[in-house]
């Protein structure tokens, strides 16, 4: 397992691999899709009890994190 931050984390047995948050099966990416499709920090810790505030955060973090990697496209013919 590597620990990419204090909260999320990577093992291949787990959800085929996506960063998660401290080992559970919810990812990184679910967490995102909540809060770009407008729930609030409260309404994702009510689904997911399990959670905390500092979890959340830590998603935000890591998708920064991940922007300031390089990226290039092919274009597909």
């Amino acid at each position: 397992m590597e620990q990419l931050t204090d909260r999320i984390t990577i093992d291949e047995t787990i959800c085929n691999g996506k960063p998660t948050i401290r080992g559970k099966r919810i990812t990184v990416q679910t967490i995102l899709e909540f809060l770009s499709a407008g729930d609030s920090a409260e309404d994702i810790l009510k689904q997911y009890p399990s959670l905390e505030l500092s979890d959340i955060k830590a998603c935000l973090v890591f998708a920064a994190e991940m922007m300031n990697r390089g990226f290039s496209f092919k274009t597909v013919a």
